[in-house]
């Protein structure tokens, strides 16, 4: 695996590789890199002659400046995990690599995509999502490019971003990767204290029990059924949304609508936790 810190040797690799016709699948991560990063690696692998993972923490995209001080950075653990993932090289990529003109988010319209559940409690955090997977896309070039399903209201981001820009480039949904207790994999995780991470995984199963409720019951009964579950735990609900996965708007009658699918985000201690969950 080969292991790049200069764009310009990045892009010579990857013109070497489209000359000889091959496919280019690109992975985005933030590093502290786990099983559920690994998922994308692989898929990439399978369906691409030649993979790239960034490692980028991306300043413009956190609200919060403690969190983004706190964002765990484990490079030697990520070129560890990633060496046996079949990623051909790994891309660690500065600041000022990425904006050599500063840190100055552009301005997108999602469609209103970005103003529904974390584009509430996030100001400004899709932009700096567009901003930074838009310059990822314009270095690679890639064919493919892997998004988890944790952050589904980002993968609708950037399925929105391409269509918008019109980059020649195919977006793939990957599912969620679970620990075995349930808990939706995340850097955010190694940072839980071990009394939240035995807690933690209430998330899902309040998920899980609430698909079971929706079935039967309101949109309005089921909003209750998980705000009532959340008061019984040791951890403090943010949201929790019931919406159309095309368009991220609320549900409010589940009749007529189309794929549904719960959104939640939660609080352990300081550790901001989000899930979600298909229901229709």
């Amino acid at each position: 695996m080969i292991i790049l810190r200069n764009p310009a040797d990045l892009k010579e690799i990857i013109s070497k590789e489209k000359e000889k016709l091959h496919s280019i699948g690109f992975v985005p991560t933030m590093g502290a890199l786990h099983k559920g990063h690994i998922s994308l690696v692989e898929e990439s692998v399978k369906e691409n002659d030649f993979t790239i993972v960034s490692v980028f923490v991306n300043p413009i995209q956190f609200n919060n400046p403690i969190d983004l001080e706190k964002y765990p950075r484990t490079e030697d653990a990520d070129i560890e995990i990633l060496s046996g993932s079949g990623a051909d090289a790994v891309f660690f990529p500065s600041v000022e690599d990425i904006y050599p003109d500063g840190q100055n988010p552009e301005k997108f319209d999602f469609g209103g995509l970005e103003n529904q559940m974390e584009g509430k409690f996030r100001p400004g955090h899709f932009d700096g999502v567009g901003t930074v997977v838009k310059r990822f896309f314009e270095i690679i070039e890639p064919d493919k490019a892997y998004f988890g399903e944790k952050d589904f209201q980002q993968l609708r981001i950037i399925q929105q971003l391409v269509k918008n820009e019109n980059i020649p480039v195919e977006i793939i949904p990957v599912p969620i990767k679970r620990e075995a207790d349930g808990l939706a994999m995340s850097s955010r995780n190694m940072r839980l204290t071990k009394e939240m991470r035995q807690g933690s995984p209430e998330i899902f199963r309040i998920l899980t029990d609430a698909k079971s409720f929706f079935q039967t019951h309101s949109v309005k009964e089921t909003k209750e059924f998980v705000e009532d579950r959340f008061s019984k735990t040791l951890l403090k609900l943010e949201y929790f949304e019931i919406a159309d996965e095309e368009t991220l708007k609320p549900v409010t009658d589940k009749s007529g609508s189309g794929r549904i699918r719960a959104f939640i985000a939660a609080f352990a201690e300081d550790i901001r936790l989000i899930d979600n969950l298909s229901l229709v």
